[in-house]
């Protein structure tokens, strides 16, 4: 039979409890001082690290925002541009006709002075003409046949001139 001995057990006790407060004293105390000092380190790598990914979020939010604002101002330059090289365009062709229809204005002018002059210059000649045929038949005093042979030699008389 297992005899149970009462001295054995207490000094066994006693032992486990000696044991145990130099363990908490030198060695639990120590050791869980480091584990402490680990678990704030981590903890704070773990802060850290969580600052610096919201504050990246927030840089790449920002740089989103920059992009499409550039975006944004390039298609706005774009679109002026486009509308300034219309309205550009349209002044052109606007000042172009109007400068075409101010030269065939004045050819339309140049022409009809030259054709009133010309006209002027052929009633002068006409004129002139006719008074020397009239001249000449007094002179002559001459008969049908004599007087259209004036005439014709008038008509050669012009038809020379011009």
């Amino acid at each position: 039979m297992i005899s149970f001995n009462w001295t054995s057990f207490v000094i066994q006790i006693l032992a486990f409890g000696i044991l145990y407060l130099l363990l908490s004293k030198y060695a639990f105390g120590p050791l869980f001082g480091i584990m402490e000092k680990r678990r704030q380190l981590v903890k704070e790598q773990i802060d850290n690290a969580e600052k610096s990914r919201t504050e990246a979020e927030r840089f790449l939010e920002e740089q989103k925002q920059s992009l499409q604002q550039a975006r944004k101002e390039a298609y706005d330059i774009i679109e002026q541009a486009k509308s300034t090289g219309s309205k550009q365009a349209d002044e052109i062709v606007a000042a172009a006709r109007n400068e075409s229809t101010r030269l065939k204005e004045d050819a339309v002018r140049d022409i009809e002075s030259e054709k009133n002059k010309a006209i002027a210059s052929l009633k002068a000649e006409v004129g002139g003409l006719s008074v020397q045929i009239a001249s000449k038949i007094l002179e002559k005093q001459v008969d049908e046949q004599a007087q259209s042979q004036l005439v014709d030699e008038y008509l050669k008389d012009v038809g020379n001139k011009s």
